[in-house]
């Protein structure tokens, strides 16, 4: 059984439980409904991969679902589909206590540098190489597009 939590301290897997629990008592259809859809999303990896989830590896699922949602918002807002957009910045909201902590500016600027030096990054097309060392060393830490800009920058994409 895979756990990341000391004793006394609850998994994210038992935090979510406690909050589906009190996500029905409250009422709160928003939450309860996302609440419910992660823990499918987490049951189904833990299908796939055989194994309890870790909190690192749950955090992974909470960023994918996050994700969605941002790209849905994206999607429904150029659509004319606030009411859409809407609804699915609540559940964004319900899913950021999942999400790992984000890298700071300095920190994604730090990786950006390291990445551009060990690969020896110098031309836009080099875009790619930079991008994977980056994104393998965030971990879900950092948005992929804001990434990617600030490569496109420093490489004179």
């Amino acid at each position: 059984m895979a756990t990341d939590a000391t004793p006394g301290q609850q998994t994210f897997k038992e935090r979510l439980s406690d909050d589906l629990k009190a996500s029905m008592k409250s009422g709160d259809k928003v939450r309860l409904s996302t609440l419910r859809l992660l823990s499918a999303a987490v049951k189904n990896r833990e299908v796939e991969v055989l194994h309890e989830l870790s909190d690192a590896e749950f955090q992974e699922v909470a960023s994918k679902e996050a994700k969605r949602r941002t790209e849905a918002i994206e999607a429904y807002e150029s659509a004319g589909r606030e009411d859409l957009a809407s609804r699915e910045r609540e559940e964004r909201d319900v899913l950021a206590p999942w999400l790992p902590q984000q890298l700071s500016q300095e920190e994604v600027d730090a990786l950006v540098d390291e990445a551009i030096g060990s690969t020896g990054a110098s031309a836009p097309s080099d875009l790619g190489k930079v991008m994977g060392f980056v994104m393998g060393r965030a971990k879900g830490k950092v948005d992929g597009s804001a990434v990617q800009a600030r490569v496109r920058a420093r490489l004179g994409g």
